[in-house]
């Protein structure tokens, strides 16, 4: 049984962090997959992953051309990109030489590394981003198709010590190199997400945009924090040195949302994944999110999600552990109209 308050957050390594929360709530996991190097002439054409996909040029330049997109995108050494939308996309020299398919060029069976041309003008690592088929979408549904983060960007250094890092763990074959280049990926992603945070400009409302906004910081800390605490309007808007009629307007602009709702959302996402992952009983699950009785609970997590907690963990049993976390997952901020 569970008795106390913090147990989701203690659990699942949730903490005061709401970006690192968010991160692993999806378990997003970031993999180096392959690359190429190229001379002269050439252009490949990838397919529309169907996994979030980034790549960087780590020496010469190239012209990226992306499907939807207006122009060719012109990439130098330590530019990095992420596709987050099923588009396919181009790699050239020059944008007028015509692509041949990655798959001729990747084709044998484990093959992960090609040479165009004599391969002494360009080279490319590529990876994609693996996230969990249900809380996944919370991460998925609010990135932009494509995001860009050129070499001349602030966050340069640090891109380039990460790509050469990559490249240098990739070659040297040194002692547990597969396990530093999952972890020097992981934080080309954080990175990656960063840089967007802080150069995108106007985003739409959302959880994202909330993450970007300092002056609700540390009221997103504190319901992050301890997500199982009432917490009240005035506290919040007090942690933010905002008066309360602010503090909410400004809040929900950002995140869409009100402030108590946000945290509602955000402990039925908790809930959602201690029931498809756990066997803990709903009483526990109520308590630690900070319900006073599971019938509490249970109406809260009915109006998000539209059924109850025992009929959500019970469909997960007969169709599988992902076939019902659509329904809070899916759950668009603001779509519900629920209270704290």
């Amino acid at each position: 049984m569970l008795e106390s308050a913090d147990y989701l957050r203690d659990n699942t390594g949730m903490s005061a962090d709401p970006f690192s929360d968010i991160l692993k709530f999806t378990n997003a996991e970031t993999l180096v997959t392959g690359g190429f190097t190229a001379g002269g002439a050439w252009a490949i054409r990838f397919p529309a992953p169907d996994k979030i996909k980034f790549f960087a040029v780590v020496k010469g330049h190239c012209w990226v051309s992306v499907d939807g997109e207006a122009k060719p995108i012109y990439f130098e050494a330590g530019d990095v990109g992420l596709l987050a939308a099923q588009r396919s996309f181009v790699l050239a020299s020059d944008p007028g030489v015509v692509p041949i398919d990655a798959m001729d060029v990747f084709s044998g069976a484990g093959r992960t590394t090609a040479q165009l041309g004599d391969g002494s003008a360009f080279a490319h690592i590529g990876g994609h981003v693996l996230l969990d088929p249900a809380s996944g979408r919370l991460l998925a549904d609010v990135l932009p198709p494509w995001i860009h983060v050129p070499a001349a960007s602030p966050q340069a250094a640090t891109f380039r010590w990460l790509l050469d890092q990559l490249v240098e763990e990739r070659a040297a074959e040194l002692p547990g190199a597969q396990l530093a280049s999952v972890q020097l990926a992981q934080l080309l992603f954080i990175q990656i997400l960063r840089a967007h945070l802080k150069t995108c400009g106007a985003m739409p409302a959302g959880w994202l945009r909330a993450l970007a906004d300092p002056r609700i910081a540390p009221a997103l800390r504190l319901m992050h924090g301890d997500s199982g605490r009432s917490w009240h309007l005035a506290e919040l808007a007090q942690a933010c040195a905002m008066s309360r009629t602010t503090f909410a307007f400004h809040f929900r602009t950002v995140a869409g949302v009100a402030p108590l709702t946000y945290l509602t959302e955000w402990r039925m996402r908790l809930a959602g994944r201690a029931l498809r992952e756990e066997t803990t009983p709903v009483a526990a699950i109520a308590r630690s999110l900070g319900y006073t009785s599971e019938s509490a609970f249970s109406n809260a997590f009915k109006r998000v999600t539209g059924t109850s907690p025992r009929v959500y963990r019970n469909a997960l049993r007969t169709s599988g552990p992902h076939s019902a976390g659509n329904e809070i997952d899916g759950v668009e901020p603001g779509a519900v109209p629920i209270n704290a």
